[in-house]
């Protein structure tokens, strides 16, 4: 039975292979089935997260091969803890990542962001609009929005002696971490923390002193 279901072959060098009859029936997806294909496993990942984002979000329970339990609703250590193979999914890893290294917060927001553009993406799709074009058009979008966020937004006024408005803004990160019943406390301490390395003269901070 196993001799019908493959046959042995060779190359041009006398290497011999082995043909599948079923790998022979399958095909290669392309064109607007394989972006969709694509886009779909990114938004199963941004999927997961949905969940998990905003004050109210739920904590995941997640648990390695080796049997350890870790509960969280952090987007970075969730990804970072799933088994990701698809190589378009795993972008969505690396994209909750790189906000995780570059920016300290936000790993959940940015992959479902991300997968709310894909969402809305595939309906461009199905209207025949290029996936060229409906990339430019996000380009543009985001140009649009970053000159939007520049006109509205505020400079945050504080000193030495008064520093409730830093205290307040670091509250505002922590209102979906397991520390929210006492972020006053761990945002004073926070602000204590940068403010002992802070350079205020230049406007510095060299985070690696904390």
């Amino acid at each position: 039975k196993k001799a019908a279901e493959m046959s042995l072959a060779f190359d041009e060098y006398g290497r011999p292979f082995i043909i599948l009859r079923e790998q022979a029936r399958q095909s290669r997806i392309r064109g607007v089935a394989a972006t969709k294909a694509n886009m779909l496993a990114a938004r199963a990942v941004a999927k997961t997260l949905r969940s998990s984002l905003g004050p109210k979000g739920m904590d995941k329970i997640l648990q390695s091969p080796d049997g350890d339990v870790t509960v969280t609703n952090d987007g970075a250590t969730i990804l970072e803890q799933m088994d990701v193979e698809h190589q378009i999914a795993k972008l969505m890893v690396e994209l909750s990542k790189s906000q995780d290294n570059e920016i300290g917060d936000g790993t959940t927001g940015v992959v479902v962001l991300a997968g709310a553009l894909l969402e809305q993406a595939e309906f461009l799709l199905d209207k025949g609009i290029h996936a060229n074009r409906i990339a430019e058009g996000y380009e543009n979008a985001c140009k649009l929005a970053c000159d939007n966020l520049a006109k509205i937004n505020s400079t945050v006024e504080f000193s030495v002696d008064n520093l409730e408005p830093l205290i307040n803004v670091a509250m505002t990160t922590l209102s979906s971490k397991i520390v929210s019943r006492c972020k006053r406390e761990m945002a004073e301490i926070a602000v204590r923390a940068v403010l002992a390395v802070a350079d205020i003269a230049h406007k510095d901070v060299n985070l690696d002193l904390i």
